[in-house]
């Protein structure tokens, strides 16, 4: 289906405000004690993005019919463990970047010692936002069920074991199976996650429609992370908003390096087809999971 531009970018457009003013909500003030360690992780969460993931969370929650104000909190603790993940990667010890979001990244604006702490305080504020009181609607069983699915999502078994297979695999040739099991963890499993986390906010979601949702996030968490290969060899370090040709500086593999550019962008739009299949019993409600889909694989930065 033809993405419609401007109805994705409405909806893009008043999910990021609603997670704007929720997240503003539950970081503490800057000028709350310890200061520097506030100030460190309002810099890196408040400084802008693309919001990929908890906008993936409300439209998730949209197709099966959860109201925006009950998704606010598993879009922030998404974003929040995101967040977290940024500022751990750009360390000297992990990736050693300098740049992210166009600004300096946490570590070198803050030190290093801060951004470690900063990082640590996002995660635990994620889980604190998803374990609150039941004030918005989410039962305690479905809370219970998200945390454990964030938990998973961020662990060894995900986001953060993938960050260690990446580490580990610098400087050697990866076999495509290979890559796709890391960014399968590093990236993917919160991209998954999110899209979970929406559909358990939804009026009385079966396993079955959760199944299909799970299927096309992972499909569209791998064909991210492939356009984010291909943006790191073909984009621009002002658009990014971080350096560009990392990975080859690093020596990793990529699916550029390894199958090639135009196999890449092929290897991305069979993802992004499997991706609309695993929504062919949907309703129009999940049109915006067919249009962020659309443009996760056109996106330029």
């Amino acid at each position: 289906m033809k993405m419609p531009e401007a109805a994705l970018a409405a909806f893009m457009a008043h999910c990021r405000e609603r997670l704007e003013r929720a997240l503003d909500a539950w970081l503490p003030p800057a000028s709350t004690l310890p200061s520097k360690l506030h100030e460190a992780m309002r810099y890196t969460v408040m400084g802008g993005g693309k919001r990929i993931r908890p906008v993936l969370v409300y439209a998730s929650g949209e197709a099966l019919g959860a109201n925006h104000k009950t998704l606010d909190r598993p879009a922030c603790a998404i974003e929040l463990i995101h967040a977290y993940s940024l500022i751990h990667d750009d360390l000297p010890a992990m990736d050693d970047d300098d740049l992210r979001r166009g600004k300096p990244s946490c570590h070198r604006a803050f030190g290093e010692a801060t951004a470690i702490l900063a990082g640590d305080a996002l995660q635990s504020l994620a889980f604190q936002v998803l374990s609150g009181d039941a004030a918005d609607g989410i039962d305690a069983s479905t809370r219970l069920r998200m945390i454990h699915t964030l938990a998973l999502a961020s662990g060894s078994r995900g986001m953060a074991g993938g960050q260690a297979i990446d580490l580990y695999a610098t400087g050697q040739q990866l076999n495509i199976a290979e890559l796709e099991d890391m960014h399968i963890h590093k990236t993917g499993a919160l991209i998954r996650a999110g899209v979970v986390l929406g559909a358990l906010c939804g009026d009385t979601p079966d396993q079955s429609a959760i199944d299909k949702l799970d299927r096309y996030a992972k499909c569209v968490g791998l064909a991210f992370q492939i356009r984010d290969d291909i943006l790191d060899v073909e984009g621009e370090t002002g658009t990014l908003g971080k350096n560009t040709g990392m990975d080859q500086a690093h020596e990793k593999s990529t699916y550029p390096s390894l199958i090639g550019m135009h196999a890449a962008r092929q290897r991305a739009s069979e993802l992004h087809q499997e991706a609309l299949d695993s929504l062919s019993g949907f309703s129009d409600s999940a049109d915006p999971l067919r249009w962020i889909s659309s443009y996760i694989i056109d996106r330029e930065r």
